[in-house]
Formats: structure tokens, C-alpha cells, sequence
């Protein structure tokens, strides 16, 4: 449960989720394992403690209470780990965890208690859209009239909209964590670790460990389509797969070495290209709205995702701006599977790599390019993209490559736009 992003209102957003959690058993009787433990946030290099320290920036500007610490004391929270590497580290304390089961019970539970009805093991067969309306949706027990459908179908959510001609760009990857058997000085009240240099997220589970992560080499899953009948299940699990993760892991975390593993999961997770999710009224048609490609952190933006919906299907407007995550801000290079899939990969592969300032992605490139692209290219142009079209951000010099170097301090750019800065101001008039 990490609510720090780089939007200020997605980073509100998901600490409605964290207000929702924290009443939800008081409301409904049911407990949902949430405890505010607090999340660590380990920098290894001094890029990486550069963006920690952005990071706290903007979370005091947000309203969070985000704490700069030394190795040590970053230590003193979490005793398990090794500090050799560490520059230094942030600690969020009103982060936290949950279980998923059991908020996913609470909230049925606090749904039905207001009247709403659920109906397991009900697929919808068809969305029944007249002269450009819905009017229905269609399921083998019957149809249930309506004129406003929301799609939070998770990763089946993309094939559900085609058949009414909404787009929704995401796909499947295979996703992975392990389990381990209790472990001496795991205690209750350990933080939640991330430590993006090393790829890993780490958690406390009944006296164990919960550590997974995000490799640079994803998997995808069901390229020819989900297989029909699939739900509720568990991938085999890849052991040679995961194992890049393992040395990494060990050294930051020594006990795991000899800690028992209970079970390495593996299930599938709908991701997107941007490694945000998608929410809202579609621009294709009329109150067809969605909610899905949650990138794994469904749980996290859960709450305040639903809290959106809910507001923008009962006034058709989203309460605040969410721009970041609006299903509007995709275009028609999001029809194509194969460009998603591509771009999918990468960003799931970027998950925990530095977000330097106006980096651009590197895949399915190019894909859209202006009678001018050969042109602008043969002038020295580095190119950036935007909904697939090729654009020129800046111009190499002579004998220069236009190509990005992304850094906290002088990017790639920084010498070709002096240049042009200086050009304009004295042979300009």
C-alpha cells in the first residue's frame, strides 16, 4: 500500500484508498489485515538517492510526512537487511499493507449492506447497445436492463470492450513472488521494503516474507487470447524465471538464504503501456465506463478508484483531475495488440528503473511518422513520441548523435538547446 506517485491527485486518490481500509472493518465486521507499518524506500547510488530526495519533495507537497534517513537508521526499522551499499533511504509512515482477500470480503460486504447485489459465476455474454445506447447486458440467467455498464473485468476488460468497439490498452504478463517460511527477527511491525536498485519489494506474512519484484525481461501471457474457462488460477510456477532476482535478494537479505519457501505464485496481471491504469467514461461510447489495468497495485488504488467511478458515473465527471490514468489519453496506435503488448514489456521493465525527467520509451518506435520525419532526422533531429507519432524534441549539432542521455543534471539536450538559446538571442531580431 504505497501511495507516493508523481501526480499529486493520484497520490490523493490512493490515500483514499488507505482512509477507506482503515474504517472498513469497523463499518463492516470484517477484518481486512490492514496495519499502517509504514514503507521504506532504499537508493543505493547517488542518482537513485536524487530521486529519493525529489520524491520527498513532492510527497511534503502532497501532504505527506516523508522522512530522509541515514543507512543506519534506515537499519534500525528493518534489522534483516544489509546496509553496505546504501547512500540512504525515505520512510513514508502512514504506508502500509493489507490482505487482499480479505478487503475484497469487507468490501462485498459493505456493498451488500447498502442493497447492492452480487452474483458470482454470472459471465456476460453480450453488452447490448442500440442506436449507439446501452440498453442491457445479457448473461445465461438472463438480461438485466440498464443504460450505464462499468467493465471492471481485470484482464479479460479488453476483449469484453472490443465487442462494443471501446479500446482498452492493456495486456496480460506473468507475475511472481515468493513465500517464505518464518524467519527469526521478522516481526509484525516490519515496514514494507522496496529496493528499486535491486529490483525487489519485500513484506512481513505471518512471521515470514512476501518478496517479489520486476525484471527487466518480462513474460508475457495469453498472446492467442485468455483460455476459455480461466479464473481463479495460478500459473506454473518459474523457478529459473525468477531466480535472476535471487542473488540480489540474498545479499540485501541474508537470512533468505536459508529460509524454507512455502510457495513461489504465479499469476497472470493485466498491465498497460504507461504503467498506469484506466478509468473512465469511454470516448467511443456513451456511459461505457471502465475500470482495469491496475499494474499491480489493484489493491493500493482500489479505493480511491472506486470512489472515481463511482462519482463520475453518477455526475459524468471525474471528481477531480485524472488525467494520468483517464482512458481518454490513449490513441489509435492503442488499437494495435502488438503495439501494447511491446510497449507493455517495456514499462512493466521499468517499473523500478530510475524516472528521469522527460525520458522517452524506446519501443515499438517508430510507429507514426510526418512526410517530414526523414527530413527532420537528416537535420539531427532526437526524436520523442506522442501517441505514436514521431516529434522532434531537439537538434544535434554537427558531428553530434542525437541521441538522449537522461540525467538529474545535464541531460542530453543541454548542450544543443544552449546553443539554440544562444543563437536566438544574438542572431535574432
Amino acid at each position: 500500500m504505497g501511495q507516493l506517485r508523481t501526480s499529486a491527485n493520484i497520490t490523493q486518490l490512493l490515500g483514499h484508498s488507505v482512509a477507506l481500509y482503515k474504517r472498513l472493518e469497523a463499518e463492516t465486521g470484517l477484518q481486512t489485515g490492514w496495519k499502517m507499518n509504514g514503507g521504506l524506500r532504499l537508493a543505493c547510488n547517488a542518482e537513485r538517492w536524487t530521486e529519493v530526495k525529489r520524491q520527498a519533495t513532492t510527497a511534503h507537497s502532497f501532504g505527506l510526512d516523508m522522512h530522509l534517513l541515514t543507512p543506519k537508521e534506515a537499519q534500525d526499522l528493518w534489522p534483516l537487511m544489509t546496509i553496505d551499499d546504501l547512500v540512504g533511504a525515505a520512510y513514508l509512515p502512514t504506508d502500509g499493507q493489507a490482505n487482499p482477500s480479505d478487503i475484497t470480503q469487507s468490501l462485498a460486504r459493505g456493498a451488500r449492506m447498502s442493497g447492492v447485489k452480487i452474483f458470482e459465476d454470472t459471465p456476460v455474454t453480450r453488452i447490448i447497445v442500440e442506436d449507439g445506447r446501452i440498453r442491457g447486458v445479457e448473461t445465461p440467467f438472463g438480461t438485466i436492463e440498464c443504460e450505464k455498464v462499468v467493465v471492471c473485468a481485470g484482464q479479460w476488460t479488453r476483449t469484453l470492450a472490443a465487442t462494443v468497439g471501446v479500446n482498452v490498452p492493456l495486456v496480460s504478463v506473468e507475475h511472481q513472488y515468493m513465500v517464505t517460511e518464518k524467519i527469526e527477527g521478522v516481526t509484525s511491525t516490519l515496514p514494507t521494503l522496496r529496493d528499486p536498485d535491486r529490483l525487489t519489494y519485500w513484506k512481513e506474512e505471518v512471521g515470514g516474507l512476501v518478496w517479489g519484484g520486476y525484471e527487466p525481461n518480462p513474460k508475457p501471457w495469453a498472446q492467442n487470447g485468455i483460455p476459455e474457462g480461466f479464473h481463479f488460477e495460478l500459473l506454473t510456477s518459474d523457478f529459473d524465471h525468477y531466480s535472476q532476482f535471487m542473488e540480489d535478494a540474498i545479499a540485501r537479505v541474508p537470512a533468505l538464504a536459508n529460509a524454507g519457501v512455502k510457495q513461489l505464485i504465479n499469476g497472470p496481471e493485466s498491465f498497460t503501456p504507461d504503467g498506469n491504469f484506466i478509468l473512465g467514461e469511454a470516448p467511443e461510447l456513451r456511459n461505457f465506463f471502465v475500470g482495469a489495468g491496475f499494474n499491480a497495485f489493484g489493491i493500493a488504488s482500489g479505493g480511491g478508484a472506486g470512489m472515481a467511478l463511482a462519482e463520475w458515473v453518477a455526475t459524468g465527471a471525474a471528481p477531480y483531475d485524472l488525467w494520468p490514468v483517464d482512458i481518454r489519453r490513449f490513441g489509435p496506435a492503442h488499437r494495435s495488440t502488438d503495439y501494447v503488448r511491446t510497449r507493455t514489456m517495456e514499462a512493466y521493465a521499468k517499473h523500478y528503473t530510475i524516472a528521469w525527467p522527460s525520458e522517452e520509451m524506446k519501443s515499438a518506435r517508430p510507429t507514426r511518422r510526418s512526410p517530414l520525419y526523414a527530413n527532420l532526422k537528416a537535420a539531427g533531429a532526437c526524436f520523442g513520441e506522442k501517441l505514436g507519432w514521431e516529434r522532434p524534441n531537439w537538434f544535434a549539432g554537427p558531428g553530434e548523435e542525437p541521441v538522449d542521455r537522461y540525467s538529474y543534471q545535464r541531460p542530453g539536450w543541454f548542450d544543443a538547446v544552449g546553443r539554440e538559446h544562444r543563437a536566438r538571442g544574438k542572431g535574432v531580431s
